[in-house]
């Protein structure tokens, strides 16, 4: 079982951090994929921003379940052909990199808000669209009628934080070249530079309700 008032502490800890980096501004996204709604009850009470989950079916079971009582993020990879069953359940989509997903939510869920995910690493293993290709995606984004409201990364699996520190600045820089204010990168184990590096959002999980069971 998830202990609340532990995930209140360790969530309290993190906030304490962010605003040591000089930035009370970030959003801490509690990675709920794989946890039951035990998890998503102790980041109600943590007053987490928003919940992020990556699979569409495990979705879909959580919210028939109970009510989620937060924003629910999709931050794994999308599928065109499950857009039209999440759509009434996702506050914001945090994967998008292709044009075909972005025409299935425009017409599923007109005028819903995106961020664009960028490919930082050049890692094949990596989600998301090159650098240079991510000023053609806003264009389709927005001419879809959706929200563009920023960018999303991951950052290199080496975990090498020179790697990190790069990765992470040039999405900042790219977000700040094209006027978008949301930059949604940082994870349990690099959320302290990427707050450094001008991050928004951070997708937390390990960290709030230790480890996961593969899925």
């Amino acid at each position: 079982m998830i202990d609340p008032q532990e995930v209140a502490l360790r969530v309290q800890q993190i906030r304490t951090e962010v605003a040591r980096e000089g930035s009370s501004q970030v959003a801490i996204i509690a990675v709920t994929k794989t946890f039951g709604h035990d998890a998503i009850s102790a980041a109600v009470s943590a007053q987490c921003d928003a919940i992020g989950e990556n699979y569409a079916q495990e979705v879909l079971a959580k919210v028939a379940e109970a009510p989620i009582g937060l924003p629910v993020h999709f931050i794994g990879a999308i599928q065109s052909n499950k857009v039209r069953q999440l759509a009434p359940h996702i506050s914001l989509w945090q994967g998008v990199d292709r044009g075909s997903v972005i025409s299935e939510i425009g017409k599923r869920a007109p005028g819903a808000e995106i961020l664009l995910q960028v490919n930082t690493t050049n890692e094949e293993s990596k989600s998301g669209v090159p650098p240079r290709e991510v000023e053609s995606l806003l264009a389709a984004g927005r001419d879809a009628g959706l929200v563009v409201r920023g960018l999303m990364t991951i950052g290199p699996t080496s975990g090498d934080m020179a790697e990190v520190e790069k990765a992470f600045l040039s999405l900042r820089s790219l977000a700040d070249s094209l006027h978008l204010p949301e930059c949604s990168m940082g994870m349990s184990d690099d959320y302290r530079m990427a707050v450094a590096c001008g991050s928004t959002m951070i997708r937390i999980g390990s960290r709030l309700f230790g480890p996961r069971t593969p899925h």
